[in-house]
């Protein structure tokens, strides 16, 4: 099978480039160097994207963080351009194995693909081909389920239907993943977690992880409604984290579709702005989970409209300062080792 390196028979959003330029008005010395940290939530994509391959993010991997190992995530990139339709995300699997292979297994040591569980029991031949095509590193699936009333708002390259983690055909494929211990991440926004939670209390031996915290949206008609935006995600978050088989990422929030605007200032925010920023945010979500259940995550180059991987894992940094060192730990390397079933380079 041949890959396709087009955007054309794809659809995807095109993403604002990041402005390199305005981000390097901001640097910052390296918090707490000697920290060990698994990235467990970033994407390679190449144009008509911004470009961001292998050597964009092991330039960002030597601003001085320690970080060990990453999860790349399913971004509809190097699918397969013929062959079977169902089997073309596979070509996505194929590329992040070969990244793996090229960094010792630095980058993309674990990695999340993609498939339409809505294809129900005959998902199973898609996941085993992925399986043999991550040669050890394939852990799961992310099928993204963000829908909004607003078609203004969009953040993913396919538009999908209401209640989709609802739906009876998806469930039916969903049931295929845990059989051969696959995790499900999902991206949603924050008033469709209560689908997520419904899904999560179908199926408590799946392990299921919540992307970016739960999807804030603070644009279009969420605009100015924040505290109303926070009150039902808090609400929804707490009803989740009941489920013992959900884990939740701590990150997204630079995402265009947060609304915080961070790409506008004359300059860069600092970490420890961010860190003020997004605080509420974060406890919420590891008063509820605990750290064994919580990850911090770069969701790079995404988040890079609003900071640099420098000042990013430094606000991470200050936001889990007051913690014990077993809970630093936990958010920064060992919930992601556990939840992904990391062999370490």
């Amino acid at each position: 099978m041949s890959r396709d390196t087009s955007a054309s028979s794809t659809g995807r959003v095109i993403l604002p480039a990041p402005d390199l330029d305005w981000l390097a008005r901001h640097q910052e010395p390296i918090l707490e160097p000697e920290r060990a940290i698994i990235d467990p939530h970033h994407h390679l994509w190449d144009a008509p994207r911004p470009r961001y391959l292998r050597d964009d993010i092991e330039r960002d991997l030597a601003a001085g963080h320690d970080v060990r190992a990453t999860v790349f995530v399913e971004c509809s990139e190097g699918y397969y351009s013929d062959g079977d339709e169902a089997l073309r995300p596979v070509g996505e699997t194929v590329f992040a194995e070969g990244v793996a292979a090229a960094t010792g297994g630095r980058v993309c040591t674990g990695i999340v693909g993609y498939t339409d569980l809505r294809q129900g029991a005959a998902v199973k031949g898609v996941l085993e081909a992925h399986l043999e095509a991550g040669k050890g590193r394939f852990r799961g699936i992310r099928q993204s389920s963000v829908w909004d009333p607003d078609p203004n708002i969009r953040t993913t390259r396919r538009v999908l239907p209401a209640g989709l983690l609802l739906d009876q055909d998806l469930r039916r494929g969903f049931a295929e993943l845990a059989p051969l211990g696959l995790s499900f991440d999902c991206w949603n926004y924050f008033h469709q977690i209560d689908d997520l939670t419904d899904l999560a209390r179908a199926f408590p031996d799946t392990n299921i992880v919540l992307d970016h915290v739960g999807g804030v949206l603070g644009v279009g008609d969420y605009a100015g409604r924040g505290e109303q935006v926070f009150s039902e995600w808090r609400r929804a978050i707490e009803a989740l984290a009941a489920c013992p088989n959900v884990s939740v990422k701590l990150g997204g929030l630079g995402m265009h579709s947060c609304g915080f605007e961070l790409d506008q200032r004359p300059r860069p925010p600092s970490s420890q702005e961010l860190a003020d920023l997004w605080r509420p945010w974060f406890q919420v979500c590891v008063d509820a989970f605990g750290v064994e259940r919580a990850m911090f995550e770069s969701n790079f180059p995404v988040d890079q409209l609003s900071c640099s991987y420098a000042v990013l894992w430094n606000a991470f940094k200050r936001l889990a300062g007051e913690g014990s060192e077993a809970e630093k730990q936990a958010l920064f390397h060992d919930t992601a080792k556990r939840v992904y079933r990391l062999d370490m380079p």
